[in-house]
């Protein structure tokens, strides 16, 4: 099985600004994913997607090849993850370059790891759409979630008579750490439309999603008290 690694980087980042090449921890968060897929593939199997100079800048510093700019109708506030990675697979299938399967990993998850890649990878087979990394949510549906009905009442998202959280069925939450896509699914429909997904957990630690300052200020604060543990 043979797959691409795909860094997607967008410039423009309203919540933190210049996020992707921001130093988190020593280091610009860009080059986690960038170590992560390295000690999974060679570089001429990483594809780092950006509109931006100065992050296609830092990736060449790092000693990453970009093989193209993200076109501009690509790198719109509008411009969806979908639409990139089809343009990313497109453009290697244009070279005669072809993968059977595409690893999504997004700069904003610098405590994912290249294990937690393997074992993702481990979880899929052709026959799926995806398997993707979640953590296990706190917030239940069964539970603690709910929606204002018709008379501006609150009710329970899913109707249930569950009075502990912890005998309500699991649920669980994207965070944007693992994608692997197969990629015959993914030229026929987005990744919302997906029916076969498969779950690889992560802790909650782990999955920390830099979207914010304060989730920034957060993982800084987890990098410097968490224990450094070998990878296996």
């Amino acid at each position: 099985m043979k797959p691409l690694f795909l860094i997607t980087a967008r410039g423009g980042s309203k919540g933190i600004p210049g996020k992707n090449i921001k130093p988190f921890a020593g280091k610009p968060l860009l080059y986690y994913a960038i170590d992560t897929a390295r000690e999974l593939a060679p570089d001429e199997d990483i594809c780092l997607s950006t509109d931006a100079d100065d992050i296609i800048q830092a990736a060449e510093a790092y000693g990453l090849p970009v093989p193209f700019k993200r076109p501009d109708a690509l790198a719109t506030d509008q411009s969806g993850s979908y639409e990139v990675m089809r343009h990313a697979v497109d453009f290697y299938r244009q070279q005669h370059r072809t993968y059977d399967v595409l690893v999504l990993l997004q700069p904003t998850s610098p405590f994912r790891t290249a294990q937690h890649v393997r074992e993702a990878l481990a979880l899929y087979t052709s026959d799926l759409d995806m398997v993707v990394s979640v953590t296990e949510s706190a917030s239940n549906p069964y539970y603690n979630l709910f929606e204002e009905n018709a008379d501006g009442y609150l009710k329970r998202s899913k109707e249930s008579s569950f009075t502990r959280r912890q005998d309500c069925p699991e649920v669980y939450a994207y965070n944007g750490a693992v994608y692997v896509i197969n990629p015959v699914s993914l030229a026929q429909k987005p990744l919302s439309q997906f029916e076969k997904v498969k779950k690889y957990i992560m802790s909650a630690d782990d999955s920390i999603d830099l979207d914010t300052p304060l989730d920034w200020a957060f993982a800084e604060f987890l990098a410097a008290n968490r224990p450094v543990t070998p990878e296996s």
